[in-house]
Parts: structure tokens; C-alpha cells; sequence
């Protein structure tokens, strides 16, 4: 809009007087509100000389100029919208064109402010009718189920772009561990995986490097997939990994990055070790299972493992000899300083990303298609990883730990 038609709109825009005449006109609070209310037709005013100014601005022409004759286009009358306000519904003329090219980006502006409200609403995993509630009750307009996909649809190239990104060259530690969902495929609902990798850089900072929606494939040999694909989109050198028990996951990890120090994560190992131990015992059972893991050295974790085999070796073997045969990748900690050790023992920081995941999709049953799985995983994501802004506590005292552990390769 020019400079021209700003003016003409603020000329025509009620004046502090026609202001007070409405308002004069009030006998109770009801006479403000709703869509006769005084707001309602004020808003209605403005809004209507700013829309005719557009179409001025857009057709090159006043209302009834000689010049518009035999332009290529004209003025075409009006049609009735309902736009809701904060001081109740309101209905607008909007003016026409003969042409129809008119596209007013006053109403664009309130168009992309419903869009972004929906985005953001099923990024939180609002359910559709929730989302069509509020949309009906903020802006008095039924938006369908159709419409709402079709809305954030509008983010799958941004989906892929994320997917696809650029990573860096090297990873001072990431994080590999799966969440499960349901999702429909050949017309049966499957509880299917989907892998995700937190990656934290030499900067200290966290970010989610992907999501990777299992094929049946599942376990070791898919991750062998996953991890290619990180090399592929170019990281060079991971420093430390923190996984699950998965049974060849740490020769998954050394198939493509064959220096990479695995942790395999002490909470996953406690909670497969406890399945064995009757209730009666888990007390007693934990505190000497703590002495291991919680021990200043390997050396002394060691000792204590052998003591725990002497005092409970008879009557839960199965779950003392996950530990010894697991003790390799169970103990590289050890190898650590303390601030280290507190990152790598456990997949905690990837679990707590999985809760944060699970809060938005526990009101979806089951996802359609694997392309809506990884849409909403991505807006999520989003969501949650804005607020990681600050590096690791201590960073700059955990990089000269690392830089001094992996000093040959160390990035020049």
C-alpha cells in the first residue's frame, strides 16, 4: 500500500468523533460485544477502508475514475467474511475484482496467523479436534480435519531439509536409543521403532540428528543404516557413544567409526539385571549392585563384581553374568573423570528427550503413514530443542578432558 492510499485509509477511518457517538450509544456492557456490538462495528469499518485501499493500490485506480474504463479489470462488488476479534465476531465486506486477482495481505497476515497457530497446536500433539474447538472458538471458523493436515503439510520440504542437513565433522559423544510407536502398514497397526540419535558437538550444545523410522529390520543391522547415514551426511569421528543393551549394536557403531569408545548404558543393564532378582531381595541385591557401578575404579568395580557372584552367584546367576560377559563396554566410564562419567553411564539425556516425545503423541493412537510419524516427531522437536540454547554444565572443563583423552584425533 502506497503512501497515497495510507492516507486516504487513515482520512476514512472512524474519527475520534464518530468513536464517541457509537459509544454514547451504549446503555449496558452487553451493547460492546458480539456481532452488533459497538467494537465489532468499528473494527468492521476500518478494516473495510483498509481492504478498499488495497484494492485501489492494486487496480491503479479510485472508484469510478475515467481511467479504470476498459483497463483490463475493475471493481466487482463484495462478499461477507466473519473475522472473530477480542472484542467479538465481526463481519466484513470484502471487495472484489473482476479478475479475481485481488489477494488482500492484510487477510494473508490473518490467514498465516491461523496456520501458525494450528502448527503449533499439533506440534504439541493437540489432537484435530481440539485444534478445530479452538480454532472455532478464537476465530468463529471450521477448519476440517482435511484442512488441518493439509496445513501442516505445509512443513514436510522443511522435514526433509532437517533430515538431510549437513552434521559436523566430529562428535564429542552421541546418544542411540529407539522409541516405539503404532503405526499403520499393509492395513494392520504395528508397533514399529523409530531411532534417534542426540549428538552433542565440540561446542557442548545437544541437537537431534535425525529420525529413522524402522522397516522390520529391526535392531543392530538397522542402526548399521542409521549410523551410515550420519557418516553420509558428514560426520567423520564420534568420540564416545552411550546405547542400550541391544545385542550388536557396539559392532554396528565400529563398522563405520571403529575408534569410537561405547558406553553401554548402566540403567538399561540394572533393569534387565532386576528382572531376575525376586521382590523380597531387590534391596539388598541394589546396594550391592551399586558398589560396582558407583565404585572409584575400575579396579575396585571389579572387586566388588566378584564379591557380588560370592553372595548372590547361587541363587540369581543369570543376572550376575550379564555383567561379566557385558563388563567391556559396561566399564568404559571408568576411564573417564568424573564429569565425563555423569554423561556417558547412562542414555538418560536421549530417554528424556523420548519423554518429552511421548507427552505429544500419547493422545495419537496410531499414525496413518509413516510421512504424518515423521512430521509431528520433527515440530516436536522443534518445540522441545528451542529451550537448548546453553551449552553442557562445565563444558569448557569437559572439552580440555576430551581434548587431552582423544588428542590424536583431535580436530586441527
Amino acid at each position: 500500500m502506497n503512501k497515497k492510499n495510507q492516507k486516504e485509509v487513515q482520512e476514512n477511518m472512524p474519527s475520534a468523533e464518530e468513536v464517541a457517538q457509537e459509544l454514547s450509544k451504549a446503555t449496558s456492557i452487553d451493547d460492546f460485544y458480539g456481532k452488533d456490538g459497538i467494537f465489532a462495528k468499528l473494527f468492521s469499518k476500518t478494516i473495510e477502508e483498509m481492504l478498499e485501499a488495497e484494492l485501489t493500490s492494486q487496480l491503479g485506480y479510485e472508484p469510478y475514475q475515467v481511467k479504470g474504463r476498459n483497463s483490463g479489470n475493475s471493481r466487482n462488488g463484495h462478499y461477507t467474511r466473519k473475522m472473530r476479534t477480542s472484542g467479538g465476531d465481526a463481519e466484513i465486506k470484502v471487495p472484489r475484482d473482476r479478475n479475481g486477482e485481488f489477494q488482500s495481505e492484510l487477510l494473508k497476515k490473518n490467514s498465516n496467523e491461523i496456520e501458525q497457530k494450528v502448527i503449533a497446536m499439533y506440534a504439541k500433539g493437540v489432537s484435530t479436534r481440539d485444534i478445530q474447538d479452538m480454532l472455532e472458538e478464537l476465530y468463529g471458523i471450521d477448519v476440517s480435519p482435511d484442512t488441518i493436515s493439509a496445513i501442516t503439510d505445509k512443513v514436510w520440504p522443511m522435514v526433509e531439509s532437517w533430515q538431510n542437513r549437513p552434521l559436523a565433522p566430529v562428535y564429542a559423544m552421541v546418544y542411540l536409543d529407539a522409541l516405539h510407536i503404532k503405526l499403520k502398514r499393509d492395513g494392520k497397526i504395528a508397533t514399529v521403532a523409530v531411532y534417534n540419535v542426540l549428538g552433542v558437538d565440540l561446542d557442548g550444545h545437544r541437537e537431534i540428528l535425525g529420525h529413522w523410522i524402522g522397516d522390520g529390520a529391526e535392531g543392530a543391522n538397522f542402526w548399521l543404516s542409521v549410523i551410515t547415514d550420519l557418516q553420509n551426511r558428514g560426520v567423520q569421528d564420534i568420540f564416545l557413544a552411550a546405547i542400550d543393551g541391544l545385542s550388536g549394536f557396539k559392532d554396528a557403531i565400529h563398522a563405520v567409526f571403529p575408534k569410537t569408545r561405547v558406553q553401554r548404558c548402566i540403567i538399561h543393564q540394572i533393569r534387565n539385571s532386576l528382572k531376575y532378582v525376586v521382590w523380597k531381595d531387590r534391596k539388598a541385591f541394589m546396594a550391592d549392585l551399586k558398589k560396582i557401578y558407583q565404585a572409584a575404579t575400575q579396579e575396585q568395580a571389579e572387586a566388588n563384581l566378584i564379591k557380588l557372584e560370592e553372595t548372590w552367584g547361587g541363587k540369581y546367576g543369570a543376572a550376575i553374568r550379564s555383567w561379566q560377559n557385558n563388563w567391556e563396554d559396561l566399564s568404559t566410564f571408568f576411564e573417564f573423570p568424573q564429569e565425563i562419567r555423569r554423561l556417558i553411564y547412562t542414555t538418560n539425556t536421549v530417554e528424556g528427550y523420548h519423554r518429552q516425545l511421548r507427552k505429544v503423541i500419547k493422545n495419537k493412537g496410531s499414525f496413518p503413514t509413516e510421512q504424518s510419524v515423521r512430521k509431528l516427531l520433527y515440530l516436536a522437536t522443534i518445540d522441545i530443542t528451542k529451550k537448548w540454547t546453553a551449552p553442557i554444565r562445565n563444558w569448557p572443563l569437559i572439552l580440555n578432558q576430551l581434548a587431552i583423552r582423544f588428542e590424536d584425533r583431535w580436530p586441527q
